[in-house]
């Protein structure tokens, strides 16, 4: 069997801290069932990360749905900022208090992962980046890592069924396993030519047997103007100088007049790689930086009950609301009932998080994920750069 949790398992609250279970049934014995607000929160966030894309809403929308609560959210794909509010959930306590643990876990690590990937994307401009890291997590879980990497701006993903769920081609190369099977790097990629559909691109994997500038010029010279790209993922203990590897090739192939071959790099690529790579390379594929990146630690708190603002200790009280300025950008949180004309630049607040579920229903309809894409990506074009 698979060591997993399945749907029927979540719905009915069975992947919840247990603490969570006394605390209903000792509330339900008691008569006990307060009306709450609660909101969902990061204090701070990883690795002095000054932003976060929120992501994981469309399954804890799917999982609120049915439960007697009225919630309000920021949009998935929303930026935001330590000590905001993205989530408030508001109810009779014993309609959800089960279901906390899977709510912060659903975002948790989602956001986390698409933060990751937003950042990479904003580190490496036009060219593309690859969720290649799906191997390195558990498989049943694959598919939201790169559901979560793509909507941050990951421009492909490589599982099947993660193309499926993001309506999205997977996209991949050649693997070593391919390579070794056949025996020839410059044999494969031409079976590879032969076998696999046109409309795929011709990427050429150069590091298995040889020196990476003569493989790159052997297959570039048996494909000739058919050979799309070249990927690079030498591995660490071979790479010695990978800067110089990368423009000691392009010069090899620009004088013979294989200026068309792109390269993509792959292989324990990091965010402080991108800067110096970024002039010789035109596709990256990332793996465990994205689908291992750190979670966001989110945290419930209630922070009102039957109508009075009460929290703990080291929590701001009462409802709240969050506003971003359509001109500068700048954000407030302010209490729910307080008012703000405009912002100081002039420009107009908008209230990020809006109504999203009530009665049993969700009141819009959840974007596509390249719709949320388009969002994170427009609004990571604004923030400082890295």
């Amino acid at each position: 069997m698979f060591h997993v949790a399945g749907e029927k398992e979540i719905r009915e609250g069975k992947v919840t801290d247990v603490y969570f279970q006394r605390t209903l049934q000792i509330l339900e014995k008691k008569g006990i069932n307060p009306w709450v607000k609660a909101e969902f929160v990061a204090k701070s966030l990883p690795d002095e990360w000054s932003w976060a894309v929120l992501a994981g809403l469309d399954e804890v929308a799917y999982l609120l749905k049915d439960l007697p609560v009225k919630v309000q959210s920021m949009n998935e794909g929303t930026v935001f900022y330590p000590n905001q509010p993205v989530l408030e959930i508001e109810g009779y306590y014993q309609d959800f208090c089960v279901y906390e643990t899977a709510i912060l876990g659903l975002m948790c690590q989602a956001t986390g992962i698409a933060t990751k990937s937003a950042r990479y994307k904003k580190l490496a401009g036009d060219r593309l980046v690859m969720s290649f890291g799906a191997r390195r997590m558990h498989p049943v879980i694959a598919p939201m890592i790169e559901r979560s990497a793509f909507i941050g701006g990951c421009d492909g993903v490589s599982v099947i069924k993660s193309g499926e769920i993001i309506g999205e081609d997977p996209l991949g190369t050649i693997p070593h396993a391919l390579i070794i099977c056949i025996g020839s790097t410059v044999d494969s990629l031409k079976a590879f030519d032969e076998v696999t559909d046109p409309d795929v691109n011709r990427v050429a994997l150069i590091d298995t047997f040889h020196d990476e500038k003569f493989e790159c010029l052997n297959v570039a010279e048996a494909l000739g103007e058919k050979l799309h790209a070249v990927r690079f993922d030498t591995p660490s203990s071979r790479r010695g100088d990978f800067q110089h590897i990368l423009q000691e090739t392009r010069w090899e192939l620009d004088l013979r007049g294989f200026n068309h071959v792109k390269f993509f790099v792959s292989g324990g690529i990091k965010e402080q790689d991108l800067p110096f790579l970024n002039p010789l390379v035109d596709a990256y594929g990332i793996g465990t930086s994205i689908s291992n990146a750190p979670v966001v630690d989110f945290s419930m708190d209630i922070v009102e009950v039957d109508g009075k603002p009460l929290a703990k200790r080291g929590k701001c009280s009462g409802a709240k609301k969050v506003l971003r300025c359509d001109e500068c950008h700048e954000d407030l949180v302010l209490p729910l009932k307080n008012e703000v004309e405009s912002c100081s630049c002039g420009g107009r607040y908008e209230n990020l998080l809006r109504p999203l579920v009530e009665k049993g229903n969700l009141l819009y309809d959840l974007p596509e994920p390249g719709e949320i894409k388009g969002y994170v990506l427009e609004q990571v074009n604004y923030l400082p750069d890295l």
